[in-house]
């Protein structure tokens, strides 16, 4: 008898990783399901996919479930977040124009990186290229610029642009800046068409960046399957966390089907070996991504809120609404449901003072205890759930 088939989208990123290793090393196989995985040109053209059920689950932006189930981006539709796919993994590019006006070398200073590239505008508008409107990416730069005081549609705007073409945007002049995961901000700094300012989790350190969703009524439907997938691509992130796997991981994630492009620019990524320009020595950027430590998997529902009380601020939506929106959508249930048979380290609660932790914090797990990264926010703020504070 065949396996069942669980259809997945996803956008041709390192940050899909689980999913691709999930496939490609058996982990799927050995759960029971056929995991069939469709990559998609655009964010738009998956959320339209899984929206009408042409696909069963997917990889996802964070914020885009929310904005779905509140009907923000196209036909609203519930969608659920069954887990995260992998924290940070981003990376702020500056034009060769503008990075000659600033001439700015700290990567982990979110705060004198955005001062420099506020005074080299001295009051233009500045373009800052985003690979979608609800993403991880749009809410880092928006929080990051409001935070220096800056004003959305007059001091920057935001201008979409696939993954795969932020690099042609910026070489174009479309852009001044712009905020893309992996390989596109390594791809852009080696092509020469853009420096590297800073990296994503200089804004928030241990930001989530890709989820796995599907649509409530689909999870509804098929406990099993759902349950299936999210140990396969549970034991997919463990395996990925493994300092050994790394040698094989690049090669497998750069076949044409799944990321397309140079190992070599996926190795960087994955073990955080950046450069700000083409020829210019490596460093070490720890965290830049993460698909496993540190609670790395897990839906907390607190960086739910956040996204959610965000969002509501400026699209006019009721903030409990959005509030209770997003806390149903973040399916922790699920999680502690079907993750605590394969061994998965369960934080105690569901939500936590986010920007809080400032150095590796031990705190309690369902059973025993569980390590986790700094969160911390570039401006020493704190998101309490219990407290919001509205942007």
């Amino acid at each position: 008898m065949t396996n069942p088939v669980v259809s997945c989208g996803f956008v041709p990123l390192v940050d899909a990783a689980p999913l691709i290793i999930a496939k490609e090393l058996g982990f799927a196989a050995q759960e029971g399901i056929n995991l069939e995985l469709h990559a998609q040109p655009s964010w738009s053209a998956l959320r339209d996919k899984l929206a009408f059920g042409a696909i069963d689950a997917a990889h996802m932006l964070a914020p885009l479930p929310i904005a779905m189930s509140l009907g923000l981006s196209g036909y609203k539709t519930r969608i659920d977040v069954l887990s995260v796919l992998s924290m940070n993994g981003n990376s702020i590019g500056v034009s060769n124009a503008l990075f000659e006006r600033i001439q700015f070398s700290d990567v982990n200073d979110a705060e004198g990186a955005g001062k420099a590239v506020i005074a080299a505008a001295n009051g233009k508008q500045l373009r800052i290229g985003v690979p979608f409107p609800f993403s991880t990416h749009s809410e880092l730069v928006i929080y990051w610029m409001e935070a220096l005081g800056q004003s959305r549609g007059e001091s920057f705007v935001l201008r979409t642009f696939p993954p795969a073409k932020m690099s042609e945007a910026i070489q174009a002049d479309e852009i001044d800046l712009f905020c893309v995961g992996e390989p596109w901000g390594n791809y852009a700094v080696q092509s020469g068409s853009a420096k590297l300012l800073i990296v994503g989790n200089a804004i928030w350190s241990f930001a989530p960046e890709k989820v796995l969703a599907a649509r409530h009524e689909w999870i509804e439907a098929n406990p099993a399957l759902t349950a299936s997938l999210m140990r396969a691509v549970w034991r997919a992130a463990r395996w990925i966390a493994s300092p050994e796997n790394l040698l094989t991981l690049p090669d497998i994630l750069a076949r044409e089907e799944y990321v397309g492009t140079a190992p070599e620019l996926i190795e960087r990524a994955l073990t955080g070996q950046l450069r700000i320009e083409a020829q210019g020595p490596s460093m070490t950027v720890p965290r830049f991504v993460e698909f496993f430590e540190g609670a790395a998997t897990f839906p907390w529902r607190s960086q739910a809120l956040w996204l959610a009380h965000r969002m509501a601020s400026r699209w006019g939506v009721d903030v409990d609404t959005a509030s209770e929106t997003a806390r149903a959508s973040f399916r922790t249930d699920l999680y502690r449901a079907n993750l605590s048979a394969v061994g998965a380290v369960i934080p105690g609660a569901s939500e936590k003072i986010e920007g809080a932790i400032h150095a590796p914090k031990t705190v309690a797990a369902e059973r025993g205890e569980l390590l986790l990264h700094p969160d911390s926010f570039f401006d020493r703020t704190e998101f309490d759930p219990s407290k919001p504070i509205i942007a």
